[in-house]
């Protein structure tokens, strides 16, 4: 067992470990959304691993959450779409289903008292020090997520990262005096930036109907969400002293100023009279809930029709994830606090996602079709020019020299970099992630006399990112993978 094991080591825990812990770390809300129809369902199946739409849905939000942020909160979902984030989603979706099915063959298991510890531990959790259950359990309540649904991703998560860690080993002498040798070559280099934008294309209308025909799956309508929605206006009570000071008694922690400090009762008093007040409006919106669900609401009270999606909702994207995963066998959504008020919902209708006509997509199609069209063409340009080129030298250089490309980012260049040095060719040409394509030519290589000593933790990393490929291809051929979703 364990030399097979080690024959397949996995490094990359980051790559597969999408995980509840930066789930409930990130805030729980202001991920992007998608709808993949019932929660409950299954998207695809690993072995003996069953992936649900509410994993790839919440898989697919920390992604979102992830380009997002690197995109400085400017990235949506057409983007999430041209970046192919369904397909990311699920691919670490499946790795993580395979590492699973194998700490299922060795018979591997998280215990009570190591997911005990690691709940202990999480700083989200703790008050004054330590942990705190009572914090716990509002934390997990306020989120609309279950200590039963919380534990079992988190075991599911803890299971995945024991198993990884059985698979590593330690850095030999060799191999880091192997790569300290490489990371201390430099070379000079002749480079010439083509970017997309040096191609001016148009497209007809002809080639633009036979890209919709051949790729009409990928363009389709935005699933939606027919609802009826009833509203609780906010209550305002007359607490008495006793009702004000029980609260006090019992929530006197929680009661504290924006510096933090803890508040006494007559300064809390005002914090705790809208509390009440809250407290109040929810069970008034409960009462609501359920002559809603009995049909028996009164004939004061106002029904509003609303349809929305993902992109289009008035909700915050908590409420908005909850509305997606309602169905027709249950399609109410208990009282939301929404601004000052509560919502209760029910689902009418699904509409799901239907192809869209060819007028429909046009605006789309033509952007990806002339993004594709000028991709092709860069790479023929740069495939008949990389051998004869005129562009910028460089000093001797080495990986870590990206600020020394002009023309490129920091990030351009040090992907340009690492695929330069981890190539064999003295010539050729590099397309980075970006869409550039940096066509090179090394006249010079040397090695360096102060040869830079590669750490322990970067020799880890490339036998990590060298062995990773061939572990997800030896664990694909033991267990099958089914996807039940198209497009995807």
């Amino acid at each position: 067992m364990i030399t097979w094991m080690q024959r397949h080591r996995k490094y990359l825990v980051i790559t597969i470990w999408i995980s509840t812990i930066a789930f409930i770390g990130a805030g729980f809300m202001g991920w992007g959304q998608y709808s993949y129809g019932d929660k409950a369902g299954a998207v695809a199946k690993v072995g003996d691993v069953s992936i649900t739409s509410g994993e790839l849905q919440e898989t697919y939000g920390a992604l979102f959450q992830q380009y997002n942020q690197l995109f400085q909160g400017k990235f949506d979902e057409k983007q999430a779409k041209q970046f192919g984030l369904q397909r990311q989603a699920l691919r670490q979706l499946v790795n993580q289903a395979l590492v699973l099915n194998l700490a299922k063959s060795y018979g591997l298991i998280v215990t009570d008292d190591e997911l005990l510890r690691t709940i202990s531990s999480q700083a989200m959790f703790a008050k004054n020090g330590g942990f705190d259950k009572t914090l716990y359990e509002e934390l997990l309540k306020s989120n609309h997520k279950t200590k039963k649904e919380y534990e079992a991703n988190l075991r599911r998560e803890l299971l995945i990262q024991k198993t990884l860690y059985l698979l590593t080993s330690g850095n030999r002498s060799l191999e880091t005096k192997t790569l300290s040798s490489a990371m201390g070559i430099a070379d000079k280099l002749n480079y010439k930036i083509l970017s997309p934008n040096m191609i001016a294309l148009s497209a007809d209308e002809t080639a633009l109907k036979g890209y919709w025909e051949k790729n009409k799956k990928e363009f389709k309508t935005e699933p939606s969400y027919t609802l009826s929605i009833v509203r609780q206006s906010p209550v305002s009570v007359n607490p008495s002293e006793k009702e004000i000071s029980d609260y006090y008694a019992a929530n006197h922690q929680l009661l504290k100023s924006p510096e933090g400090k803890l508040l006494d009762l007559a300064q809390a008093r005002g914090m705790i009279i809208t509390a009440l007040n809250d407290a109040a409006t929810e069970k008034e919106a409960l009462r609501l809930y359920i002559d809603f669900k009995k049909g028996a609401l009164k004939s004061d009270v106002t029904v509003q029709k609303q349809t929305l999606s993902a992109s289009n909702s008035p909700f915050d994207p908590s409420i908005t994830k909850e509305i997606s995963a309602l169905s027709t066998q249950k399609p109410f959504l208990k009282p939301r606090k929404v601004g000052n008020e509560y919502i209760v919902v029910k689902l009418d209708s699904y509409n799901p996602s239907v192809i869209k006509t060819f007028e429909e997509a046009k605006q789309e199609v033509n952007g990806l079709y002339l993004a594709e069209a000028k991709k092709a063409k860069l790479q023929e340009l740069a495939q008949n020019s990389y051998k004869t080129f005129q562009g910028n030298t460089t000093d001797f250089i080495t990986h870590t020299d990206a600020a020394k490309l002009s023309g490129l980012s920091t990030t351009e260049a040090s992907e340009f970099l690492t695929k330069l040095f981890a190539s064999k060719q003295k010539q050729g040409f590099v397309t980075l992630e970006s869409g550039n394509v940096i066509l090179y030519n090394v006249l010079e290589q040397k090695l360096l006399q102060d040869t830079k000593v590669a750490d322990e933790t970067t020799v880890a990393k490339l036998k990590g990112n060298l062995l990773d490929g061939g572990l997800i291809k030896a664990l694909e051929s033991k267990y099958p993978v089914e996807i039940y979703v198209e497009g995807i």
